[in-house]
């Protein structure tokens, strides 16, 4: 009888398997996402001719011969964010944060894919000898950051109240004190005119999602070496 029952723990064990890993591999799209997207915009930003980070928009990157670098930013970087979305959902689900979370994360995500399919309007001067100009697909993606801050906003709040509720009051304290930084720094880059620190209050973000990707994985490991069946 007993072996019968190890028998069947082995079986679940090993069906599981593929699942975790599948799980911990999303969930390190997650951590990736943020560095590869703000690394790769950085790249450009101080190799591109007649590119200035201050007085131009990191979406301005799409545009011209090399814009398809910038593009495919967009486009693989909103595929990881969306990846990481399932994960969250999947670790999450159906506690806290396990509806909204991954929801909101989502938004980003589509957000992203939505920057690199829809191209801006040039602005700036950049890039040299376009017209500047509104069209549809401008608007389009100049739309996108805004729905993509918005959804972010409202992560930090459920992920607050996620980790709050489990006890956990560094990482809620950490997600409200994101919120108000990244926020300050759109509202400053604004006033100043400067897209500099648009960026910065970017890679902001960007580093909350890494660390709420690095910390649900780990909060998976625990969970996954306690309930880990034993012969």
């Amino acid at each position: 009888m007993s072996s019968t029952k190890s028998a069947r723990r082995q079986t679940s064990g090993t069906s599981a398997a593929p699942a975790a890993r599948s799980t911990t591999a999303m969930l390190a799209c997650g951590i990736v996402a943020g560095p590869l997207f703000v690394v790769t915009v950085l790249a450009q930003a101080l190799t591109r001719a007649g590119f200035d980070p201050k007085r131009h928009p990191l979406s301005s990157l799409s545009l011209g011969e090399l814009g398809w670098i910038q593009i495919t930013n967009f486009v693989v970087t909103g595929l990881l964010v969306l990846a990481f979305a399932v994960a969250i959902r999947r670790v999450l689900h159906p506690g806290r944060a396990g509806t909204w979370g991954p929801l909101l994360i989502g938004v980003n995500g589509l957000s992203l894919i939505a920057g690199g399919l829809f191209l801006a309007d040039p602005v700036g001067g950049y890039p040299p000898g376009m017209p500047e100009q509104a069209t549809w697909h401008g608007i389009v993606h100049s739309t996108a950051p805004s729905l993509a801050g918005l959804a972010g906003l409202a992560a930090y709040a459920v992920f607050a109240r996620r980790f709050a509720s489990a006890g956990q009051r560094g990482w809620a304290t950490l997600c409200l004190a994101f919120a108000p930084a990244v926020l300050a720094l759109n509202i400053a880059a604004a006033i100043a005119a400067d897209f500099r620190l648009m960026l910065a209050g970017l890679a902001l973000g960007w580093a909350w999602t890494s660390l709420i990707a690095l910390r649900l994985m780990a909060e998976t490991r625990s969970s996954a070496t306690i309930h880990s069946p034993r012969t």
